[in-house]
């Protein structure tokens, strides 16, 4: 399998980003991504939804999907049909809410929280973090080992999180991922 072949999600991260932010999101897009997941978790709700109706103009015209973070009212008002929650919030989304989305991705941790969200009804999900991160400062990671368990636990696409990079990806796949999410590699293009 070549890297070609990996679904590769962009998780941005406006403070890690090396140009103005919608210029480093239009250099992303131009690798073309599997799908870009807009995760400004410090942004009010306003503020997430002005930034987000940007992004969507970026993202039109290409093949790379827009995902919303956390904020399922925006997402709507901007008719963007992809979200992706903390499991905690997933979890307290009416079912008629979650219905509005095709694409409902879930930040899972443990084996336990896949099966939940799966069956709650999330499409897919996120399983780290994998390897060691800054994100996570002084968090050990959880491993291949870790991510081979909740993939082979759900039927749903897993993608994996956490100190991903060109060198540790097949490890991923192998592991089960559909597929693996990038920070720091997107945000310094």
């Amino acid at each position: 399998m070549t890297m070609s072949m990996y679904r590769k999600i962009c998780v941005t991260n406006r403070a890690l980003a090396e140009r103005p932010f919608l210029e480093q999101l239009a250099c992303v897009l131009v690798t073309k991504p599997y799908a870009m997941i807009l995760r400004e978790k410090d942004l009010t709700e306003e503020a997430y939804e002005e930034l987000a109706g940007k992004v969507k103009k970026l993202c039109e015209n290409t093949d790379t999907r827009l995902i919303l973070h956390s904020f399922p009212d925006a997402a709507m008002h901007l008719g963007c049909t992809a979200i992706h929650m903390p499991l905690h919030r997933f979890m307290e989304m009416p079912e008629e809410q979650k219905q509005k989305f095709s694409v409902r991705g879930v930040s899972v941790h443990s084996v336990e929280d896949a099966r939940l969200a799966e069956q709650c009804g999330a499409t897919c999900l996120t399983a780290g973090h994998v390897f060691v991160t800054d994100c996570k400062k002084g968090l050990a990671p959880r491993g291949l080992d870790f991510l081979h368990e909740v993939c082979s636990s759900v039927k749903i696409p897993v993608y994996a999180i956490g100190g991903i990079h060109e060198e540790n990806m097949e490890s991923c796949i192998q592991s089960g991922a559909a597929g693996v999410c990038m920070m720091s590699e997107y945000m310094k293009i």
